[in-house]
């Protein structure tokens, strides 16, 4: 009985939370911005703002929401041309239209390629 009694309490111990040293002064500077959030708190795993830059953090962030606003466009655009919505009219000089080009990777590499 006393090796289950041992176990189970070596099992709810696994369970317990864990023990978390305080961040630097400079990581604690973005504690309380948006997306900080339980249990990691503020994430910088690359030390990109390790030093607490204010402008350098505020850049990045600008940046990271820019690009994926991009990707969302770009799998918005994917998602409508693969459903065969394509733009009217030309898409080069010598008359090509854009619902002449083929849907995903045959756009780049088929026989109907983009030039």
């Amino acid at each position: 009985t006393a090796v289950c009694l041992a176990a189970i309490l070596g099992s709810a111990a696994a369970f317990a939370p864990a023990q978390t040293g305080k961040a630097s002064t400079a990581l604690r500077a973005f504690e309380d911005e948006l997306g900080a959030q339980p249990p990691l708190g503020f994430f910088d795993p690359l030390g990109l703002v390790a030093d607490g830059n204010e402008n350098k953090f505020n850049r990045l962030r600008y940046v990271e929401i820019k690009h994926g606003r991009i990707a969302m466009l770009a799998f918005l655009g994917n998602i409508i041309t693969r459903a065969g919505v394509h733009l009217g009219g030309a898409i080069d000089l010598s008359g090509r239209e854009f619902s002449d080009v083929p849907n995903g990777f045959a756009a780049l590499y088929g026989a109907d390629a983009i030039p």
